[in-house]
C-alpha cells in the first residue's frame, strides 16, 4: 500500500514506469519515422503522470477537493497534441490517426501510473505496443485483400475518362469519388487523379494494379 500512497518512494517509481513505458510505445513510433516517436511518447507520458501525481498531492496535502480534475484536462486537452500529428497529403490522403491515438493512450497510461493504479497502467501499456506491432500485418493484410482501393493514376490526355472508365467495367471494375489534380500533370501530357477502384470481389490490391496498369493509357499509378 505504501506504493498506492504519496511518497517519495511512490513519485520515483511512478515516474521511471512512466519513462519506460512511454519509451516502449514511442520506440515502435520512431522506427517508423512518424511524427510522433520516443521522446514525444516519454514526455506524454511522464507529463500526464505528474499532473495526476500533483492533483493526489494537493488532495492529500488539504484534505479536499476533486482529485480528478486535472486529469480530466489531460484527457480532453492531449487531443490538440495528437492532432498536431495528423497530416493530410496532397492526394488527400490521411495520415497520423495512429500516432495521435496512440499519444492519447499514452496519457491515459500515464495518468493510471500518476494515481497508483500500476497493474492496469502496465497491461494497458503492453497492449497499446501489442497493438501497434503484432495487430499492424493482421491490419496490413486486411486492407491489401479488400474489395476496393484508393489509387492515384495518371491517365493520358488522349484517353478521355469515359473510354477508361468503360474499359474498367469490361474488366469487372468499378471507379468511383474522382478527384482529378490541378496542376502541370495536363503540360506533361497525361492527367492525374485520385479515385477508388473497386472488384467485384475481394481481390489482392497488387493484383487489382496490375489489371489497371494493362489498360491502354495509363501511364502511372500507385495505392494510395
Amino acid at each position: 500500500m505504501e506504493l498506492r500512497e504519496l511518497t517519495y518512494i511512490s513519485v520515483l517509481v511512478r515516474i521511471v514506469l512512466a519513462i519506460v513505458v512511454g519509451g516502449i510505445i514511442g520506440m515502435e513510433r520512431g522506427m517508423k519515422n512518424r511524427p510522433a516517436g520516443l521522446r514525444t511518447y516519454m514526455l506524454v507520458c511522464v507529463g500526464s503522470c505528474l499532473i495526476m501525481m500533483t492533483n493526489q498531492y494537493i488532495t492529500q496535502i488539504t484534505g479536499n477537493g476533486d482529485p480528478t480534475r486535472l486529469g480530466a484536462q489531460v484527457v480532453s486537452g492531449i487531443g490538440f497534441l495528437g492532432a498536431g500529428t495528423i497530416i493530410v497529403t496532397r492526394h488527400n490522403q490521411i495520415k497520423g490517426l495512429t500516432t495521435a491515438a496512440g499519444l492519447w493512450s499514452a496519457a491515459g497510461v500515464g495518468l493510471a501510473l500518476g494515481i497508483g493504479f500500476y497493474e492496469a497502467a502496465l497491461f494497458a501499456g503492453l497492449s497499446i505496443f501489442m497493438i501497434l506491432t503484432v495487430l499492424q500485418r493482421w491490419d496490413d493484410k486486411l486492407r491489401r485483400n479488400t474489395k476496393a482501393a484508393e489509387i492515384y493514376l495518371e491517365l493520358s490526355k488522349d484517353v478521355s475518362i469515359g473510354t477508361f472508365t468503360r474499359k474498367l467495367r469490361e474488366m469487372n471494375l468499378e471507379i468511383g469519388n474522382i478527384q482529378l489534380e490541378h496542376d502541370n500533370a495536363l503540360d506533361q501530357g497525361v492527367r492525374g487523379m485520385v479515385a477508388t477502384f473497386q472488384a467485384k470481389k475481394h481481390m489482392n490490391h497488387q493484383a487489382l494494379l496490375d489489371r489497371i496498369r494493362t489498360i491502354d493509357g495509363v501511364v502511372y499509378l500507385e495505392e494510395l
